[in-house]
């Protein structure tokens, strides 16, 4: 097969045949190896240029290995002790953590004690029988003590050694360096080297695979191989990683000539045939795995190497050096991130596990571990970019203000985003797969997405920024419904929360509903747990209460899930009870309960509660009737960009079929105290930058089926909220008099936003401000007053 035929294939997903990646080894048109491998890079990784902030930590430097190129390696000084003790490593990690490393990388040689016998005898007075066992404690201190997550690289491990490690670890570290036996030989570079035989250290790579291990791996070329043998090394990779699924990333490092080894004057590996190296790597890897090259081998090749189809950078660390390589510092995080943008490329900071791992914790870290991971991270893996958490109080995060404020016609929608915007702006329903890439846009495809949902709602919408003067009525905080998200509800789920059950009368109800209106509320929104004694009747009365005393008053109330529980208590369809409801003063429905309309993720988060066909064949039949609502999506938990597609695909389809909804409401789950993030089972909700862009793609996959997008103050804070007007909103909701749902989940963000405190904001934002009923009519302010008898004596 030619060159060109196996670039076509690769770039197109196709896997290399081992003898077509063989035969690669006389290949010697760089270039088009080169294109083609940065080709499949991008359609494996998009722009995203990923590192981990790490701190390096050299457990031991004593090794039974005399690899001839080693500097690490050094022999026992005397009055020197062999290992770091606790107190050290703790320390060393504590000042990573403090420079916002997130991984602590444990380097040491492999089994000193079976060469060293002062190394037994520490470790005899330390009280372990081994390196391992002692790296063990080690990395659990590391853990428990400052929150680091361990990437242990070991060497050569039992399958026994690897199942006690993976308990403190949430991934690890084998080079394979070579699968050539011939580098063992007599004065090769591995002579002597037990733990280097290939065999070997593939058997440890086997072993890690069938303990669902992550684990990076990697060549070093240029110590004396063949590029026959690197290609014969990088399918030993393959096999194990199509058997396994367990290689998270192949590092490709330049072997790099030090003093005092046997190798100080052995020729480095020139460029060109480095980047030969990467781009086979990725022809024979493919599209999906994540391969490294270390920048600080290769300080001045960055742009090269990111042309030659590498997505990752490895570990660089702000606070220590890289003890293998202590001749090669690593370079400023913000020179490599100037580097990789000259390059077109955005850089991501991940975790000690590649982000395809970060998001599939069940299967590859141990559940010690997992819950630290889930805090760590983001929706697609990578760790969070900043430290906003919904309705916490913080203020937008100012890396994401900086890209929000980019001039927008400077910021041109780079790689495969152009056409999917274009295709949005002109209304055209959006792929699941075109949705899920706007939701991984960084950097300036960030700012291109933005700015086309802006200009979209300037469009379709205009300046005006408008708002409702309403009251929140949540009548009941009992629930027999155990949610994993909700710290509103007291049932089964949530009985240590905060503060007590209650259960409002109708004539408290009625009370709330004159206060309202004496502040100029035109809406009540009426919502609450499903209370075990309530049946479809208590609905009809709330509704009857609200219009006993203010008839204007209009009535947005019940969730798909109560509206659902009063038909199912009375026996009748949905219909016939929606027709009573608005019979009674219904107006409306919120379109809450929504929370993401996947079923896979439905039963993690709300096992018992309405499926998503369910809750579609209430808001279906609530528009058949006449009854406009809302929609909503409740993000940030367990879920990924993935399923927030088909949530907005499935909001886009009903909307097409109805046109019942008036508004898409993105709702950031807030976390602090939600029943599943503190038993350690969800994120920490959504980055700020996810929460724009779900307001954003929003308004670009709705359009032109839902004119109105609203951002709540109440998740994002009004600052953010503010933010979000300029990301495709055009609504910032209600007053919302006593808000509590959300302050019940941590959140503080306030219970009300005055009228003219709302609008002051919009003014200042250089936006008009519009007060709206609740089906989107202008409202001018109308004074009313009522007596508490329900009277109007002004109007």
């Amino acid at each position: 097969m030619t060159l060109a035929t196996v670039l076509r294939h690769a770039v197109s997903g196709r896997r290399v045949s081992d003898p077509d990646a063989l035969a690669l080894a006389d290949e010697g048109d760089v270039a088009a190896l080169l294109h083609g491998a940065e080709q499949i890079a991008r359609n494996g990784f998009g722009l995203r240029m990923t590192y981990s902030r790490k701190v390096f930590i050299p457990l031991t430097q004593l090794c039974r290995d005399v690899c001839h190129y080693c500097t690490f390696a050094q022999p026992p000084r005397k009055g020197a002790r062999a290992y770091l003790s606790i107190d050290e490593v703790v320390e060393i990690a504590r000042k990573g953590a403090a420079a916002g490393c997130k991984e602590a990388l444990f380097t040491l040689g492999d089994k000193p004690e079976l060469r060293y016998r002062g190394a037994r005898a520490e470790l005899d007075e330390l009280g372990f029988a081994s390196t391992l066992d002692y790296l063990e404690a080690a990395a659990r201190a590391v853990f428990e003590q400052t929150g680091l997550l361990p990437h242990l690289n070991p060497g050569v491990m039992s399958a026994a050694e690897l199942a006690r490690l993976r308990g403190v670890s949430v991934s690890m570290g084998v080079m394979l360096e070579s699968a050539s036996e011939r580098l063992c030989g007599k004065g090769m570079p591995h002579a002597r080297s037990p733990d280097k035989i290939p065999a070997r250290r593939i058997e440890t790579l086997r072993a890690a695979g069938e303990l669902s291990i992550p684990i990076t791996t990697g060549l070093l070329i240029g110590i004396g191989e063949t590029r026959l043998e690197r290609i014969e090394s990088l399918l030993a990779i393959r096999s194990l990683a199509e058997q396994y699924g367990h290689i998270q990333e192949v590092i490709i490092q330049n072997f790099r000539a030090k003093a005092g080894t046997r190798m100080a004057r052995h020729a480095e590996p020139e460029l060109q045939d480095y980047l030969w190296t990467i781009a086979v790597a990725r022809l024979v890897l493919g599209e999906s795995m994540s391969i490294q090259a270390p920048p600080n081998l290769s300080p001045d090749a960055l742009g090269s190497l990111l042309a030659a189809g590498i997505n990752d950078w490895g570990g660089v660390s702000p606070v220590t050096p890289d003890h293998v390589n202590p001749e090669a510092p690593w370079p400023e995080l913000v020179r490599l991130e100037q580097q990789t943008a000259l390059s077109g490329r955005v850089l991501t900071e991940r975790l000690a596990l590649v982000p395809r791992f970060a998001s599939s914790l069940e299967r590859w870290v141990a559940p010690p571990l997992q819950a630290s991971v889930r805090r760590l991270c983001d929706a697609t893996g990578h760790a969070r970019d900043d430290g906003w958490c919904a309705g916490e109080g913080s203020e937008p995060p100012s890396s994401c203000v900086t890209l929000m404020n980019s001039d927008v016609h400077a910021a041109p929608a780079a790689g495969s985003l152009g056409p999917v915007l274009d295709k949005a702006q002109r209304g055209v329903a959006l792929a699941e797969s075109e949705i899920v890439e706007l939701f991984s846009a960084a950097g300036p495809q960030f700012t291109a997405v933005v700015c086309a949902a802006n200009d979209l709602r300037a469009q379709v919408i205009g300046d005006a920024v408008s708002y409702v003067v309403n009251r929140n009525i949540n009548y009941t905080n009992i629930c027999t419904y155990s949610c994993g998200f909700c710290a509103f509800a007291k049932g089964r789920s949530a009985r240590a929360l905060r503060g007590p059950a209650y259960d409002l009368s109708l004539d408290e109800i009625r009370q709330r509903v004159v206060e309202a209106w004496n502040k100029g509320a035109s809406e009540v929104c009426l919502q609450g747990g499903i209370h075990p004694r309530f049946t479809g009747e208590t609905y009809v009365d709330i509704v009857a209460a609200v219009k006993d005393v203010v008839p204007e008053m209009h009535v947005h109330a019940f969730s798909p899930l109560e509206i659902t529980h009063g038909a199912q208590t009375l026996g009748v369809a949905l219909e016939d009870y929606l027709l009573r409801l608005k019979a009674a003063g219904l107006s409306t429905l919120p379109g809450t309960a929504a929370e993401i309309l996947d079923d896979d993720v439905r039963r993690l988060i709300c096992p018992d509660k309405l499926t998503t066909t369910q809750w579609l064949d209430v808001m279906r039949t609530a528009h058949k009737v006449g009854l406009k609502s809302t929609a909503t999506i409740m993000f940030g938990h367990v879920d990924s960009p993935r399923h927030w597609a088909r949530h907005l695909l499935r909001i886009r389809e009903l909307q097409e079929e109805t046109g019942g909804f008036t508004e898409f409401v993105p709702l950031p789950f807030v976390h602090m105290e939600a029943p599943l993030a503190r038993r350690g089972m969800a994120r920490s909700g959504p980055t700020f930058r996810e929460s724009v862009l779900m307001h954003a793609i929003a308004r670009l996959v709705l359009h032109p089926l839902v004119p109105n997008i609203q951002t709540s103050w109440v998740k994002m804070g009004v600052a953010g909220a503010m933010l979000c007007l300029d990301a495709g909103a055009n609504d910032l909701g209600g007053t919302l008099m006593n808000e509590s749902i959300t302050r019940a989940a941590g959140g503080v963000n306030g219970q009300e936003q005055d009228a003219a405190s709302l609008e002051a904001r919009i003014l200042q934002h250089g936006r008009r401000p519009r007060r709206r009923t609740t089906l989107y009519a202008d409202l001018g302010v109308v004074p009313r007053i009522l007596e508490p008898d329900g009277v109007v004596l002004t109007s």
